[in-house]
């Protein structure tokens, strides 16, 4: 039986509680997604795809409903125990790369492990190791503004990867690159998944980039209206 990385049951988000402009984003999304799974969770822009991914990254926390990562409850999780959550369990890769501008490709590597207290010598192995898997090992030293949109893109994917974490939650992914160095982006997920096993959840407003997943859950409106695809059980 396939081990349940993310499982949501009727999740409900509002803003403004209680005032005359209060707003539901999300209305009661129930998912499942098991390990080793590619899933791209697509929507227009307005749909709540954002507002889902930040509960799904412990950025946010639900109003109402449970959400269960590697079965624990996030809910009840405190503000540092989040953080610790984000920084181990969750591969984050941002659209716009969220690099540190004045530190080196390596150095933005490292950090997540030097958050998470790994000793200097052995994080630095493994960052050099990342990005030598990302084809970016002979731009190390380079810093984010000597560096093209796909190599930025491909030094945040080794970051997300740096401790290991049980899912990578990619937002747009592609969206700031030209469609052939988008394809590049997209080949490293697929390696990602095929040769680590990594489960990927990716947020898209292409159809043409969910095409490329196993499994494709829509969204609009704040409610799941299809998700089609590879379901293992």
């Amino acid at each position: 039986m396939a081990k349940k990385v993310i499982e949501m049951n009727n999740i409900i988000k509002r803003y403004y509680i209680g005032q005359p402009n209060e707003l539901q984003i999300l209305n009661g999304i129930s998912l499942t997604i098991n390990e080793g799974e590619f899933v791209s969770i697509v929507g227009a822009s307005g749909s709540g795809k954002s507002t889902l991914m930040n509960i799904i990254g412990a950025l946010d926390k639900p109003t109402e409903g449970s959400y269960f990562l590697n079965g624990t409850d996030i809910n009840k999780l405190s503000d540092k125990q989040l953080s610790t959550i984000r920084n181990k369990e969750i591969g984050f890769v941002f659209q716009t790369f969220n690099l540190i501008p004045r530190t080196s490709a390596l150095k933005n590597v490292e950090l997540p492990m030097m958050y998470a207290g790994v000793p200097r010598k052995q994080r630095a192995k493994k960052a050099m190791e990342l990005l030598d898997m990302v084809e970016m090992k002979t731009r190390s030293t380079h810093k984010p503004n000597e560096l093209s949109g796909g190599q930025k893109q491909r030094v945040a994917i080794a970051r997300a990867m740096a401790n290991d974490p049980s899912i990578i939650l990619a937002d747009e992914p592609t969206g700031a690159l030209d469609s052939k160095t988008g394809h590049l982006v997209m080949d490293i997920f697929h390696k990602l998944h095929k040769e680590e096993g990594k489960t990927i959840v990716l947020i898209t407003h292409s159809n043409e980039l969910a095409a490329e997943t196993e499994r494709i859950i829509t969204i609009s409106d704040g409610s799941v209206i299809s998700d089609t695809g590879v379901k293992s059980e």
